[in-house]
Formats: C-alpha cells, structure tokens, sequence
C-alpha cells in the first residue's frame, strides 16, 4: 500500500527495476504477494503497486475471472515458497464486468470464450441485482472481488495457511480516477 501511495501522489521510486536487481533474481524468486486482477490496460500491478522485479506474481484475466489453471498460479506462491498475501484486485468502469452484467440482464451470450467471462461473473451478478445499486456494474466489481477473496481465503489448500496467519487474501478495488488502491476485505492485522 506503500507503493500505492507514491503511485497516487506520483513520488515514484521504481524499485528493484535494474540490471543489478535482474541478477538477482534471475536464479530464485521469492515475491512478497500475489496479485490477480483484470486484463485492462490502465490497471498494470506493478506500476499501480510501484513495484518491481521479483517483487509479484502477477495474474491478469477478464473481470479478474477464476478457474482451475488461474486458482493454480495463485496457490504457487504461497503453497511454494510461503508468499504471505494473495490480493484480488477488481477496478473502476470495467469493460468485461460491464459486458457480463448487460448481457446477463437482457438474456444474451456474448461472443465466443467471454461468454466464459459472463458466466464466471453470474454469481456477482446475481448478489448485484438483490442489492439494488445505483450503478450496478461498480457494485458488482466489487461484489465479485469480495467473492473470490472469500473463496480463495476458504480454498481447501489455501485455508489453513490463512487460518495459521501465514496468507492473507485480500479483496481491493482501484479508481482509475485517482489511482488509489481501497483494501474491500481481508486486510492484514499486522
């Protein structure tokens, strides 16, 4: 979060972004967290994070949408080498989340794999249209972010790393608008 803020206020200090630190880590890697987000260009972790290299895995999918192989990269960090924060990161208008919702509400499939992406979105859909928001897709970003971090946090492989304390996972949510990264659930006592 650290990061974040100087990714806010624009006192970058791109860390371990040189050829000294390539060095180092190009034998073994030992990142500190885990980030899943969505595909979309202006929401890059390692900038967003001001981060750098070794710091993150880093995943990026349609609507930060889970299945077997995404759940599989998230669980290599912390079941592998002990990474200690998983975080789920969902952001302002968008686009895949936008398009589930809408063709999930007028009944129609979108246009070959997003459909895969509208379907992994139904549940958050579903809690979104119950809630009543006054925008829907926003709510339902963040209903979906809450959602994974719950079932990654109940995961049978990752559970009792969170029970032990040794992972967090944690729900966040970025504004394009100012760059600020708001910790939804899950956040860290310590």
């Amino acid at each position: 979060m650290e990061g974040n803020e100087r990714w806010v206020d624009g006192t970058l200090q791109h860390p371990d972004r040189d050829p000294k630190r390539r060095k180092f880590v190009a034998e073994a890697q030992d990142p500190y967290g885990v980030i899943l987000s969505c595909i979309d260009s202006r929401v890059p972790p390692e900038l967003v994070f001001d981060t750098g290299l070794g710091d993150l895995f880093v995943l990026r999918t349609g609507g930060q949408v889970v299945g077997p192989v995404v759940t599989g990269s998230v669980e290599y960090g912390p079941m592998t080498s002990g990474t200690p924060l998983i975080v789920v990161l969902g952001h302002q208008r968008c686009g895949a989340v936008k398009a589930s919702y809408e063709a999930i509400r007028d009944g129609r499939t979108l246009p070959g794999n997003l459909s895969a992406i509208s379907e992994a979105l139904r549940p958050a859909y579903e809690a979104t249209v119950k809630q009543k928001a006054a925008d829907p897709v926003d709510a339902m970003v963040r209903i979906h972010v809450k959602q994974t971090a719950a079932n990654l946090r109940s995961n049978k492989d990752l559970a009792p790393l969170v029970k032990k304390g040794d992972l967090a996972v944690v729900s966040a949510y970025y504004s394009l608008d100012t760059g600020r990264v708001e910790v939804l659930t899950g956040a860290p006592s310590a």
